[in-house]
């Protein structure tokens, strides 16, 4: 029963590392099908809305949900603001011009967040259920996790339902299916790439801020979330919601159970393994259109 318990526990973690991934990958999905940018600046974002979250609430004793909102309006500002500074002027240049720039945002909000907000490791406490835990077949679940996968869940059926329901989801579509079809169907293009980079912060600020509860962050932790939300959105298939979703879960599951089975020392090799495994079986992603 131990042996169980013990596997059980891993896909609890994976499941919750995975949610944190999906999140990424979904802001880094809506980039790339509106404007065709790959951002590796993705992980910043995730610094940067769990830094301010981290401030707000214990520099400046902010409650937790104004601190929440002002984090993730303020890390959305930022996208918006990168995408009209650096993305725009060059728009239409190389792919490797434009992954540059992207890397260059990166290395530029690391250096910044050192500076505001220092170099140490820091935390947040947990939001929901304070020093609670729930016990599940000899398992132990943290009701943060909780909480983490359903704002994931609930955050890809909202997003799906605008891209599907709404007036300027369509026109979101629009853009990622030909930029000059929508541009003459009247669509403010422009506008809409705009837009992406917004929520694409804002996605992104939401990861960090869940997980900052359950692990530490520092300046330069973004780094590898932004590239395992990177992975997650390929896995699944850059071209559909539900499968930043599902490689999320996928990417965190294969993370967890390797280190449980083989080694811990070996967990992001695992992660990037089973990246080129599905782009060799599946090249457009698991959901990914051939």
């Amino acid at each position: 029963m131990e042996v169980y318990a013990q596997y059980l526990q891993f896909v609890f973690s994976g499941v919750t590392v995975g949610s944190v991934y999906a999140l990424i990958g979904l802001g880094f999905s809506l980039v790339y099908n509106v404007s065709k940018v790959l951002n590796f600046a993705q992980g910043e974002f995730v610094m940067l809305g769990a830094m301010m979250m981290i401030f707000l609430t214990k520099g400046l004793l902010l409650s937790v949900p104004f601190a929440f909102v002002v984090s993730v309006l303020t890390v959305a500002i930022i996208g918006a603001l990168m995408e009209r500074l650096a993305i725009r002027p060059l728009r239409g240049g190389s792919p490797l011009i434009m992954i540059l720039i992207t890397i260059g945002g990166s290395i530029f909000f690391q250096g910044t967040a050192g500076v505001i907000f220092g170099r140490e490791h820091l935390s947040l406490p947990p939001f929901f259920f304070k020093d609670q835990t729930i016990h599940f077949l000899g398992a132990v679940l943290d009701p943060q996790v909780i909480a983490i996968i359903a704002l994931t869940i609930i955050t890809t059926i909202v997003l799906k339902l605008f891209l599907d329901r709404t007036l300027m989801g369509k026109a979101f579509r629009s853009c990622a299916e030909n930029w000059i079809a929508a541009y003459l169907l009247g669509i403010n293009v422009q506008k809409m790439v705009a837009f992406s980079f917004a929520l694409n912060g804002a996605l992104g600020a939401l990861g960090g801020i869940l997980v900052t509860p359950i692990c530490l962050m520092f300046y330069q932790g973004g780094v590898i979330l932004g590239l395992k939300g990177i992975c997650s959105a390929i896995i699944g298939g850059l071209d559909n919601i539900w499968g930043a979703l599902i490689g999320g879960i996928v990417l965190g599951l294969s993370e967890s159970l390797g280190v449980g089975i083989i080694s811990s020392q070996y967990k992001d090799a695992i992660a990037f393994f089973v990246l080129l495994i599905i782009l060799f079986l599946k090249p457009q992603g698991l959901l990914g259109k051939r």
